[in-house]
C-alpha cells in the first residue's frame, strides 16, 4: 500500500491574471511504515501538498494514486481515503467543539459510519494511546491544558484508525516539555502501530531526530527527497532556501575546523555527543 503522486500540480486562481502554482510537477511515493519529515520555508507549498494527500484539495494537473487506485477517477470514495489518511492541522485544538472529550473524539469515527457504541470503543482506545486518563473523558476539552487539548485532537484522528497520519506543526505553541511529549507520542504511534507518519515541521532538530526520510519543499517544488543525513549535507542549498541544518551539524563543522576529528554526519545531539567523546577519548586530531 502506498501514496503515489505523478506530476501533481496545483494552480490557484486559474485563468486569471493572479494565478500561481502553489505546488508544481510533484513526483512522490510514500510507502507504508515510513516516518517522513516535511520541511520548507513559509509559502514553500508544504500545506498545499499535504492537503492533496488527504483529498482536501484536488490537483489541477497530474495524478494521485492510493493503494493503486486513481483518487481522481469518477466515483472514487473520498471518505474512504480520509479514513486511511488522517490529518491533524496546526493548532488542532481550535477544531475541538463537543461538550466532552469523549464525544469530541467520537465525532470522526461516527462520521465515518461507526455506530455510537463502536465509536466509543475506538475513541477510548485512542485516548489511552495518547496517554489521556479516563478521568478526563467527561470533562470539557476547553478545560484542559494546551498539551492535553493537542492529545485530544490527535486522538480524534487516531480513533478512525488511519494507516497514514499527517501532522502539520503538531508542537506549535507548546512549551519544551509539552513539545517533547507530543513528539514522543507520535514516534510511539509510528513504532507500535506501524503507522506511516508525515511530520510537517520548522524544527530541523525534530526531523533529524525522528524522521527516516526528509522532503524539502521550495517555491512549490520538491527539492530534496532523501535520508536525513544526505539532506543535511546540503547546508548551503538549504540556507539559500531560508532553511538550515540542525545546530549540532554546525557545531561539528566548527569542531572539525578547530582540529578535532569528529563525525560531520552527526545530526542529532546523541550522535554528536558520541562522536565528540570518542574523538576526545582517542585523542583524534586532524
Amino acid at each position: 500500500m502506498s501514496i503515489k503522486l505523478e506530476h501533481l500540480s496545483h494552480q490557484y486562481a486559474q485563468n486569471s491574471a493572479s494565478s500561481f502554482y502553489a505546488i508544481e510537477d510533484i513526483n512522490l511515493t510514500i510507502e507504508k511504515g515510513e516516518f517522513i519529515g516535511l520541511i520548507g520555508h513559509t509559502g514553500s507549498g508544504k500545506s498545499t501538498l499535504i492537503q492533496h494527500l488527504n483529498g482536501l484539495l484536488k490537483g489541477t494537473e497530474g495524478s494521485y494514486f492510493f493503494d493503486g487506485e486513481d483518487v481522481y477517477a469518477e466515483g472514487y470514495n473520498m471518505k474512504k481515503l480520509r479514513s486511511k489518511v488522517g490529518m491533524s492541522f496546526q493548532y488542532p485544538e481550535h477544531q475541538l467543539f463537543e461538550v466532552t472529550v469523549l464525544k469530541d473524539v467520537c465525532f470522526g469515527p461516527m462520521n465515518m459510519g461507526l455506530s455510537e457504541e463502536e465509536a466509543i470503543i475506538e475513541s477510548k482506545k485512542a485516548l489511552e494511546a495518547v496517554g489521556l486518563a479516563e478521568k478526563y473523558y467527561d470533562k470539557s476539552p476547553f478545560e484542559l491544558s494546551g498539551g492535553q487539548k493537542r492529545r485530544v485532537a490527535i486522538a480524534g484522528v487516531l480513533a478512525m484508525n488511519p494507516e497514514y497520519f499527517i501532522l502539520d506543526e503538531p508542537t506549535a505553541g507548546l512549551d519544551p516539555v509539552g513539545r517533547d511529549r507530543i513528539l514522543d507520542l507520535i514516534y510511539n504511534l509510528y513504532k507500535e502501530r506501524n503507522m506511516t507518519i508525515v511530520l510537517v515541521s520548522h524544527s530541523m532538530e525534530d526531523v533529524a531526530r525522528y524522521a527516516n526520510r526528509i522532503l524539502v519543499m521550495n517555491k512549490g517544488h520538491l527539492m530534496f527527497d532523501d535520508k536525513p543525513v544526505e539532506v543535511f549535507r546540503h547546508k548551503k542549498e538549504l540556507e539559500r532556501m531560508g532553511l538550515s541544518a540542525p545546530e549540532t551539524s554546525y557545531v561539528m563543522e566548527e569542531l572539525q575546523k578547530r582540529g578535532l576529528s569528529v563525525n560531520q554526519d552527526a545530526i542529532t545531539m546523541e550522535q554528536a555527543c558520541d562522536s565528540i567523546l570518542e574523538a576526545l577519548k582517542e585523542g583524534k586530531r586532524l
